[in-house]
């Protein structure tokens, strides 16, 4: 007799066994997700961190829909279901299996309620339960979910899933995850001082926020690395901050290299005042929106190559328009500045009204190719790629124009007027020309410029005005006519700006900037790198 009601004892743990294994250490999935329909926000998310305990993977779509609001209960008997509009009606689906339970009307069902902070458990309990997806993707990404929201009710899930990684990658997020999890759990001092150090090494804004937030439930015996973690982080970022700036600097100073480089050659050249290059710079824009909008609706397959068909289209409009203001306006004023700088401020206006009359005069949309679109890390650094690619184009232009200037006649031609004209004329040089294609050139590089301005700016009929001061500063700062001055002046523009606004302001920090180059001008008249021929020294 007691030989068979111990066999019936160990049938009965045989049959029940798979069933208990099903549901973890959590109870029922489906039961827990049933409390739900009476349960307030504390009680609910409790309940959500015993189906996550659970640990079964067939509850993550009833999760989703619960941060999604798609969550329902049935009125008349409780019950809970994943709710999808079916015409007039709800269609009720079962939160486990995804079997439909049938049509149900929208006054016999209500919402199960969710705020921010149950999306957040939420979460943090579904990046628990992917923990162990064979998909690599699905598990980094589960680890970072768990890295962002912290809980120790997944503590267990992660280190299971920790015991099973074999991506080192993947494996150090969950490291990270586990660091983190266990500073608000019940486990001993030293191993919540073993995550102390890994959050520290962690670092970032985010290591501390989750280091403050257990500041004042943690061991005192504890606080000590605590603090010091902290200030490690927070030195860190002071680092990565001025790394910021610099790099900010940097990409303020190219663009401002760009809007600039051609004035300088202009201004050098000629030594007119041309207060209508920055309309320059709006054409080029406008080149750039005209050439997106024909792409647009001609060849769309075509738009990640638009700045490429820009360029030359920028730099054949704009060279053409100021080769039009040269013959037709300027020349009749060369040495008569202050006319000159009253006649290019006309040019301006007009300009700007003409674009205003065909375009508008509210801003347009040009868009950014997928190859210029979006950002990456680097270090504690966010470079977006936009910048990057500008950076980058900005030097090029510099050292083709380089090139320009040092190997080819029309180099040399300019650069002997720019030292000597009488001199230069004297020997055969058609001064008059050089003046001319001068200033095309000059207001060709500004329409380049304006094309790689429509990717960081808006394109309106006042683009040009924002950079016309600062590339004039520029100018005067890095030496008249001199490329390398130019460069110079624009990055150490564009840094120390950088550096002056999150103490004073924007605007204040522009002041103070004219400010430093009058009293730097004062010391030195011809700027950072004076132009040397026995003219420009007379």
């Amino acid at each position: 007799m007691l030989i068979r009601f111990v066999c019936l004892i160990f049938l009965v743990f045989s049959f029940a066994a798979p069933s208990f294994g099903q549901s973890g250490a959590g109870g029922d999935p489906k039961s827990l997700f049933d409390q739900l329909a009476k349960a307030d926000f504390n009680e609910a998310e409790k309940l959500i961190g015993q189906i996550a305990a659970t640990g079964d993977p067939r509850v993550v779509p009833a999760l989703q829909a619960f941060v999604d609001g798609d969550l329902y209960f049935r009125k008349s008997d409780n019950l809970v279901f994943i709710a999808k509009a079916a015409g007039s009606n709800l269609e009720l689906i079962d939160p486990l299996t995804g079997a439909s339970a049938g049509e149900a009307p929208k006054s016999a069902v209500t919402k199960v309620r969710v705020n921010n902070n149950l999306r957040r458990v939420i979460r943090s309990a579904m990046g628990g339960l992917t923990l162990l997806s064979p998909d690599r993707a699905v598990r980094l990404q589960a680890a970072d979910a768990v890295l962002r929201s912290p809980s120790p009710e997944n503590l267990e899930l992660v280190e299971a899933a920790l015991a099973k990684e074999t991506d080192d990658e993947v494996k150090a997020r969950m490291e990270e995850a586990r660091a983190v999890s266990l500073l608000s759990s019940d486990r001993s001092v030293d191993e919540k001082r073993a995550a102390i150090e890994t959050i520290g090494n962690l670092g970032g804004r985010d290591a501390i926020g989750i280091l403050r937030s257990v500041s004042g439930s943690i061991d005192e015996s504890l606080k000590p690395d605590l603090d010091h973690a902290i200030s490690s982080i927070e030195s860190e970022l002071q680092l990565w901050d001025m790394a910021q700036n610099v790099w900010y600097g940097l990409s303020l100073g190219s663009v401002l290299l760009l809007a600039a480089i051609g004035l300088a050659i202009t201004f050098g050249v000629m030594g007119i005042i041309n207060m209508a290059h920055g309309e320059m710079v709006m054409l080029g824009a406008y080149s750039t929106f005209v050439v997106q909008e024909a792409i647009r609706t001609n060849a769309p397959g075509l738009f990640d190559w638009s700045l490429a068909i820009a360029l030359p289209v920028a730099f054949l409009v704009t060279g053409a328009v100021g080769f039009v203001i040269e013959r037709g306006v300027i020349r009749f004023l060369y040495g008569r500045p202050l006319e000159t700088l009253l006649a290019t401020w006309g040019v301006s206006l007009i300009l700007q009204q003409a674009i205003r009359s065909i375009f508008g005069p509210t801003n347009q949309e040009v868009g950014n190719p997928s190859w210029m679109s979006g950002s990456f890390a680097l270090g504690g650094l966010t470079i977006t790629w936009n910048r990057m690619w500008i950076v980058l184009f900005s030097l090029s232009i510099f050292v083709a124009l380089l090139v320009v200037m040092k190997k080819s006649a029309y180099g040399l031609n300019m650069r002997a007027v720019t030292q000597n004209r009488r001199m230069a004329s004297s020997m055969g040089i058609k001064t008059p020309w050089v003046d001319a294609l001068t200033f095309a050139l000059g207001s060709g590089i500004a329409g380049i410029a304006g094309v790689a301005l429509s990717q960081i700016d808006n394109v309106s009929p006042n683009l040009g005005q924002s950079y016309i001061i600062d590339s004039f500063m520029v100018v005067v700062f890095g030496g008249v006519g001199n490329l390398w001055g130019t460069l110079v002046g624009a990055l150490s523009l564009g840094v120390l700006n950088k550096f002056l606004e999150p103490s004073v302001g924007a605007v204040l920090g522009k002041i103070l900037v004219l400010v430093l180059i009058i009293l730097f001008i004062q010391k030195r008249p011809r700027g950072l790198f004076a132009l040397k021929g026995r003219a420009v020294e007379a």
